[in-house]
């Protein structure tokens, strides 16, 4: 007997009215009108199964900490850094996992199973790295939590970052960050990344840094990080996030940059909510969007996913944790409105994102881990374009989350007439 049958579901990749049968939390069978009795089973009839959405870029640490101490005005990067300065010494570990698992539990309703979350290291009572700990291990049976040290202050510009990143690795966080746009020079930028590189390669861990967060088209540290990936044998292994400065670089150095990141396999990260909100706070206009070049990094077979960044903190004061939200912006801002494009959109928030993180078995395919969506849409498109109820989130075969189906009525001539809307062509 099965676990779970979905019948008549729509997969990402254009097949349609397919059965997909889950046993011992796994994929055990996807085909057409598969027989056999199930413990559940779902009609998802003209609804997109998809494999559980991915946020490659997250700050639980901070997430939910709205006006406090006060709002960023400015709306700038730096005004979020030093609120978050502010912040830090009024943090509990009760409080950090609070909030964090109130965010969790959003992010499971709306269908994304898993997190990279940046933790920051530049507290010496390394707070968060405890509390993020503590949550990970409590929440590992519905979501992922992957955890990068992040020396926000930066990491050689903040006296004991060396230290904590130090602490923070032996206290079981999975990544190594940076931030070298945010160390005093450039070269001390350069530095941090050669330093940082060669303690991942010396500890065989992944490596994702904030790089060039900036307007500043001369920032171009994502060059020194391809570099160091390279000559440490780290292909693959490597994430640049944010990779901002790209949108304000000239064609013909791009055109250098990036068979460089080909070379070392480099993952990129773009956070489209975040970038285009943050970026460009210094123009008039015309006005800059910040978000990297996403189309032509795709199109380079360089693997961009999306991460949500922030929900309700110092440096955003919007957001519900909708990886659907973060997709539709990234199209809109980066164009890709043609057909096979906008599928890529919605690989950037599943199948990509799971390339960052180095999911084991992730996927709808036979064998894959049973971590499934199936959306209130029919395929990826719609579901970008509607951002509707995920109506049931499936996690190693089990149910974890479900909706009813949104829906809007039309009243015209009272309760008589009464019409829901189809928003489908």
């Amino acid at each position: 007997m099965f676990d779970i049958l979905i019948k008549h579901a729509n997969l990402p990749d254009d097949r349609n009215n397919f059965d997909i049968a889950i046993q011992n939390k796994k994929i055990v069978a996807i085909d057409r009108n598969i027989i056999g009795e199930a413990v559940n089973t779902i009609d998802a009839t003209d609804k997109l199964v998809s494999p559980s959405h991915v946020d490659s870029h997250f700050h639980l640490d901070a997430t939910l900490t709205l006006g406090q101490p006060r709002f960023n005005e400015s709306g700038t990067l730096l005004e979020g850094i030093q609120l978050w300065d502010e912040l830090k010494p009024h943090l509990t570990i009760e409080l950090i996992k609070k909030r964090a698992r109130k965010l969790c539990h959003w992010a499971i309703a709306n269908g994304c199973l898993a997190i990279r979350s940046h933790v920051d290291i530049s507290d010496d009572r390394l707070l968060a790295v405890e509390a993020l700990l503590e949550l990970r291990k409590e929440m590992r049976d519905w979501i992922d939590i992957q955890l990068v040290a992040f020396p926000q202050n930066g990491y050689l510009r903040y006296k004991n970052s060396i230290k904590n990143l130090d602490r923070a690795l032996k206290k079981g966080v999975d990544v190594i960050g940076g931030i070298p746009h945010f160390e005093r020079t450039m070269n001390e930028g350069s530095l941090s990344i050669k330093l940082l590189c060669e303690l991942a390669a010396e500890k065989d861990l992944l490596v994702d840094m904030h790089c060039d967060e900036s307007d500043d088209p001369m920032s171009r540290h994502v060059e020194t990080l391809a570099f160091e990936a390279h000559r440490l044998g780290l292909e693959g292994r490597v994430t640049g996030s944010h990779l901002t400065s790209m949108h304000s670089m000239d064609n013909y150095y791009v055109s250098k940059l990036i068979p460089l990141l080909q070379e070392a396999e480099l993952q990129v990260v773009a956070n489209p909510l975040i970038n285009i909100t943050l970026q460009g706070r210094h123009d008039l206009y015309p006005k800059r969007r910040g978000m990297t070049r996403v189309k032509e990094l795709l199109n380079s077979n360089i693997n961009v996913a999306f991460g949500h960044d922030c929900v309700m903190d110092p440096w955003y004061s919007l957001g519900k944790h909708d990886m659907l939200e973060v997709a539709n912006m990234g199209l809109h801002v980066g164009q890709m409105t043609g057909v096979k494009e906008m599928h890529q959109i919605f690989q950037a928030i599943t199948n990509n994102g799971a390339r960052v993180m180095q999911l084991d078995n992730y996927g709808i395919e036979v064998g894959c881990n049973a971590n499934l969506v199936i959306h209130q849409a029919n395929n990826p498109i719609e579901a970008i374009r509607l951002c509707n109820a995920r109506l049931f989130v499936i996690r190693n075969g089990q149910i974890i989350a479900k909706a009813n189906p949104t829906e809007s009525q039309l009243l015209l001539n009272g309760e008589k007439d009464k019409r829901v809307i189809d928003w489908t062509l």
